[in-house]
């Protein structure tokens, strides 16, 4: 009986729903300079919102009266599937994908939403033609659950009502830790006293709080006591680079207890050894700052137009240092004296 008055709109209870979307798919919903959204809203009267950031998902809230909520879920579906028959004109595919929305769920209320051995979501398919998983983890650093849908947007549509109905029948049990996504982590480089992130083959100088915090780091362990190997940087803002770009290998010094020290020693051509001492030491006392490690120079013997380097710490100290030494040699080498 519940399940009628809510189709006819009787039941008018305000209701959230929240979606979680790929970044593609709210770049759809929004529209040319929000054009979209707008009218879904205008026409639904459902209020939509969308999680701020530059996450690779995104959360689209949907709260309203019923009836908003599923002219809001039908427009959404529509507009999927028109994407679908966009993208399908320009490939070779004969199958047409169903639409796929994935609501984000409480955690207590999925069991009522599975019903006793599975009754209820069987139920939910059969009579609306709609696939439907309930996903059987709690989404990261939550209590809720990704509940998964797909079929055509009459089927979702179908669906969501009757998920609608369960939803008002058992509320939540007690507090909901929602999902919130994780921003989409770029690789960053420190050199110089300046941050860089790695966008294909550029170092691009990356936002000042990353300098700051940066900085931040290198004041607080100006000075390593002897016999005690303190990482430059705090744990996480020592990672250099992804692991993406064989260029920038993912170095966190720090991480291991105390690893013990080894030396490995480098030969550098004399008229390159200036680049890497700098004025008046500046370079190489970075490089000892920033790594951790203990860098001796050997001093210019006669004859020989080579100098020996002799570094050591722990191997992650001394990989972080030959990084750096050959950052200094790399950017005088192809003149970006920037980095």
């Amino acid at each position: 009986e519940m399940e009628s008055k809510v189709s006819e709109g009787g039941l008018n209870v305000t209701l959230t729903i929240r979606l979680l979307m790929h970044g593609k798919e709210v770049g759809s919903i929004i529209g040319k300079k929000g054009e979209t959204v707008k009218k879904m809203r205008e026409e639904s009267g459902a209020r939509i919102n969308i999680s701020e950031g530059n996450c690779p998902e995104r959360i689209v809230t949907i709260t309203g009266p019923t009836d908003a909520i599923f002219k809001a879920f039908a427009m959404i579906a529509y507009k999927f599937e028109e994407d679908i028959t966009n993208s399908m004109s320009n490939s070779t595919a004969t199958s047409k994908p169903p639409v796929t929305l994935r609501l984000v769920v409480p955690a207590s209320q999925c069991g009522s939403l599975i019903g006793k051995g599975g009754s209820k979501i069987k139920e939910i398919r059969e009579s609306t033609g709609a696939q439907v998983q309930v996903a059987g983890d709690m989404l990261p650093n939550s209590t809720e659950r990704a509940v998964t849908i797909s079929g055509t947007p009459d089927a979702i549509i179908q669906c969501v009502k009757q998920i609608c109905v369960v939803m008002l029948e058992s509320p939540p049990k007690g507090a909901t830790i929602p999902y919130r996504p994780k921003p989409a982590s770029t690789p960053v480089i420190f050199a110089g006293g300046q941050a860089y992130t790695i966008q294909g083959q550029y170092a691009i100088p990356h936002p000042d709080q990353l300098t700051k915090l940066h900085q931040l780091a290198m004041q607080q362990t100006p000075f390593t006591p002897l016999g005690q190997t303190t990482p430059a940087f705090p744990a996480e803002l020592c990672c250099i680079a992804s692991a993406s770009s064989n260029m920038f290998p993912c170095i966190c010094p720090g991480l291991d207890a105390s690893p013990p020290a080894s030396t490995h020693e480098l030969t550098i051509p004399n008229d390159l050894i200036g680049c890497i001492i700098g004025r008046q030491g500046t370079k190489i006392n970075e490089i000892r700052q920033m790594s951790g490690a203990q860098i001796k120079i050997a001093n210019a013997t006669e004859g020989s137009s080579e100098r020996q380097i002799t570094i050591t710490g722990t191997p992650a100290n001394i990989s972080l240092a030959q990084y750096l030494i050959n950052a200094r040699l790399t950017s005088e080498v192809t003149g970006m004296g920037a980095l």
